[in-house]
């Protein structure tokens, strides 16, 4: 049982809509302080967080750790936009019909995705010990 074309018509209109709307969010992501390039300028100094002992080492390790994951999922996110909006596009025009730039794009999103998963699962794997400790406390920053 196939759908009605009126149903298919509504739902390249929903399909268009929506791909207007990832492009939006993708703007406002660009545009805003959440953005790759912005995150990536937004550094503390290790002075910052006073004197030379255990606690501000750690502070400051935990610090760059998050630094580094948001900045990395700030890419991640406004990749995989770009790579829904395309998808979208192509649902619209289909997809044997896509320019050849996009579809190598849209490959190339889902490469780094898959790339950046694994490097994730990777750094799962590893030892606790990069993570700093106090050895006073037993506290792991």
């Amino acid at each position: 049982m196939g759908v009605p074309a009126e149903g298919l018509k509504g739902e390249l209109e929903s399909l268009k809509d929506f791909k207007k709307r990832v492009d939006n969010i993708l703007g406002d992501l660009e545009k805003s302080p959440a953005s790759p390039t912005k995150i990536g300028q937004q550094e503390v100094k290790r002075s910052s967080f006073g004197g030379d002992f255990a606690e501000a080492d750690g502070i400051y390790a935990q610090y760059n750790r998050v630094h580094a994951q948001l900045t990395s999922l700030s890419r991640v996110l406004g990749a995989q936009i770009e790579a829904m909006g395309i998808a979208v596009h192509g649902a619209d025009v289909g997809f044997g019909n896509l320019e050849d730039d996009l579809k190598r794009r849209f490959w190339e999103i889902q490469d780094q995705a898959l790339e950046h998963q694994q490097m994730r699962a990777a750094e799962k794997q590893q030892p606790g010990d990069q993570k700093p400790k106090d050895e006073a406390t037993e506290v792991t920053y």
